[in-house]
């Protein structure tokens, strides 16, 4: 591209020009200082391209005007005490973030582990997520599985890649979900974080069912369970056992998050799951298993490493139970399922 810009002469000295005033100081002496104004052409100069159209830096876009006395969401909490967004229907504008993130070019990971009986739902995962995750943008899903043979192929949009990451055979699901933390952290270690700027680590028991966008990008993210965002921290799960590396006192807490959905940038994502990994491995020595296992460490780390982006219960439902009203649309829920059969 070649740019030719046209100038006066009288512009060409660095683009100012100067006036001159007039000071007196104690002494009696008279000075003079240069003040400096940009030279008034600057502000009518044209640039002129050739066989270029003109560029446009800043896009227009059209979208209603926010009023500061009149929130979208009144009837649920929208931010933190710690000043994280907590992240509902209506208090985002897809446009203006698409209009943020696409330039940057950002490719997004999915963990998820298909271990056991569980890989008859990556199928339906994958489908899912090709309609509604990330649209427009480039992922890479990482499946986990102890059975690479019955994983299906799924067919993806361009920029998006999937990836089989064999992993060793537990005896049940449970004891796997032990290793999970250590699985993901070594998976970024040696290969993702080389391939994707943010990680989600996601169930795969599980459907997107609406837009899963840019909104939840952040540096370290956690959705809030669907089961307990309406009641009082003493009817949360926590572990409350204070041999555990998990424990949380009563009286202590913020939400209940749930395990089945976590993320944010590759490298904090590193971070936290390497920290939860060893948190396990003390209760391990310590002949210890949390109450809720994994998701139990992952609220005693969010407690005092807190999220930067809290995702509501649209980003992580059950569809067995009724819809309350401040739900407006579910974006990821769980599949109806046999637990005692898988």
């Amino acid at each position: 591209m070649i740019l030719k810009m046209y100038f006066s002469a009288a512009c060409l000295k660095m683009f100012f020009f100067a006036i001159t005033y007039r000071i007196t100081v104690g002494n009696g002496k008279v000075h003079y200082l240069p003040y400096y104004l940009p030279c008034p052409e600057i502000f009518s100069m044209k640039l002129q391209y050739t066989e270029e159209k003109p560029i446009q830096l800043f896009p227009q876009l059209f979208y209603q005007q926010p009023r500061v006395l009149a929130p979208k969401r009144q009837d649920v909490l929208t931010v933190t005490p710690w000043l994280a967004p907590i992240i509902w229907d209506g208090t985002f504008s897809p446009e203006i973030l698409d209009s943020a993130y696409l330039p940057l070019n950002l490719t997004i990971g999915v963990a998820a582990f298909a271990v056991g009986k569980y890989t008859r739902f990556v199928g339906r995962f994958l489908e899912s997520a090709e309609k509604h995750f990330m649209k427009g943008y480039r992922v890479n899903y990482y499946i986990f599985t102890d059975d690479p043979e019955t994983i299906p192929n799924v067919q993806l949009q361009p920029g998006r890649r999937f990836v089989i990451v064999p992993v060793k055979k537990y005896p049940s699901w449970q004891e796997f979900s032990m290793r999970r933390m250590e699985a993901i952290n070594k998976h970024i270690a040696e290969t993702s974080h080389q391939e994707v700027d943010y990680l989600f680590c996601l169930h795969v028991d599980m459907v997107f069912c609406n837009a899963w966008g840019p909104e939840t990008l952040g540096d370290m993210v956690a959705a809030i369970h669907p089961g307990y965002f309406n009641v009082p921290r003493s009817q949360f799960p926590y572990e409350r056992r204070s041999s555990s590396a998990a424990y949380i006192p009563d009286g202590e807490g913020d939400f209940y998050y749930g395990g089945a959905v976590f993320g944010g940038l590759v490298r904090k994502v590193y971070e936290f799951t390497k920290t939860c990994h060893m948190t396990i491995l003390t209760d391990k020595a310590n002949g210890i298993m949390a109450a809720w296992k994994e998701e139990s460490h992952l609220n005693r780390h969010f407690l005092s490493h807190k999220p930067s982006k809290v995702l509501s219960p649209e980003y992580l439902w059950d569809d067995r139970k009724p819809k309350p009203p401040e739900i407006h649309l579910i974006r990821f829920s769980t599949v109806d399922k046999n637990y005692k059969e898988i």
